[in-house]
């Protein structure tokens, strides 16, 4: 069961991930998250439920093996936070915690994910995404995270 937080911190950047990822990650089922590029960001983000929902064939099957109904779940708001530890190349043997085929990793990175908490309310965030990061409650440079996220130097 995930730990319910109260006082969020409002200069966390967020990350969009649409439903029922975003939930599966609050309830510790969904621990990598992939992505097509690795990310150097560590510690604690929002999740953001985005407003569009996960409609591939590998996201309704994850929402009916964990009894989801996905048009109960909330989108467009920050849903909770989590912590990245690590980013790496993703191989089969991440399928499982990605909740997606073996097939579709080749070529991209998981985002190991821990500690996930919910708040116990939803925030509408004052700034939408404009971008995969974004900052919720404060207007930032989108390409802060461009650079920050870059593997160069």
């Amino acid at each position: 069961m995930t730990k319910l937080i109260t006082h969020p911190d409002h200069s966390l950047p967020a990350l969009g991930i649409r439903q029922p990822w975003a939930e599966l990650i609050l309830r510790g089922e969904k621990t990598i998250e992939i992505r097509s590029s690795q990310t150097k960001i560590r510690g604690t983000i929002y999740v953001y439920a985005s407003k569009k929902l996960a409609t591939t064939p590998h996201a309704v099957k994850a929402a009916s093996k964990a009894g989801i109904d996905v048009n109960t779940l909330p989108t467009g708001t920050l849903v909770g936070t989590v912590e990245i530890v690590d980013s790496f190349p993703a191989t089969e043997k991440h399928a499982a915690a990605a909740g997606v085929p073996a097939e579709l990793l080749a070529g991209k990175y998981g985002w190991k994910l821990a500690n996930p908490r919910r708040l116990k309310k939803r925030i509408v965030p004052e700034y939408l995404p404009y971008g995969v990061w974004f900052y919720p409650f404060v207007r930032k440079n989108p390409g802060f995270f461009f650079f920050f996220n870059s593997e160069e130097p």
